[in-house]
């Protein structure tokens, strides 16, 4: 009887011990609303961009003047400098060599494909048939658009 006694009172005691305790209040939140707004993000923090694969285009081969491939690169990398400090390119890069024809890759924080189609017909690459490109709505964390800011601040040097 004794040990029914203690054994109840135990589980009494630990019964309030539990339930009087404060509830723990949430971690604080790291959401920052102004970066959401700047950044164009959605209540989860994404937003909708358009993806582009460049590919190796039908003129590709044809252009063998060093001079001229050079001057479509340098052209093709100031549209990319143009288009990023306007806000619409988030993401740009080329691929390494591959058997898929994949030149690289545009992330255009666009709405839909024919907005991005309109951008990627400024792009030198694409107007001489170098490259060509393909599209498809992609919805990705909106902190994407962070992205320019950051490179300029860890590149040591522009192309």
């Amino acid at each position: 009887m004794r040990y029914l006694v203690l054994s109840a009172l135990c589980i009494l005691f630990l019964a309030a011990v539990v339930f009087t305790q404060a509830p723990q209040a949430d971690p604080p939140s790291k959401y920052d609303a102004d970066l959401a707004k700047k950044t164009g993000a959605d209540d989860y923090g994404m937003k909708s961009y358009v993806f582009c694969i460049l590919k190796t285009g039908p003129k590709d081969a044809e252009i063998k003047d060093k001079k001229q491939r050079e001057e479509i690169f340098a052209g093709h990398m100031a549209n990319m400098n143009r288009l990023a400090k306007e806000g619409k390119l988030a993401l740009a890069g080329p691929f390494g060599k591959n058997d898929r024809a994949y030149r690289g890759i545009f992330i255009f924080s666009v709405a839909t494909v024919e907005e991005a189609q309109k951008l990627v017909d400024t792009d030198p690459v694409i107007k001489s048939g170098m490259m060509i490109a393909e599209m498809t709505p992609w919805y990705g964390s909106a902190a994407t658009m962070l992205i320019n800011d950051l490179h300029e601040k860890v590149a040591k040097k522009q192309f």
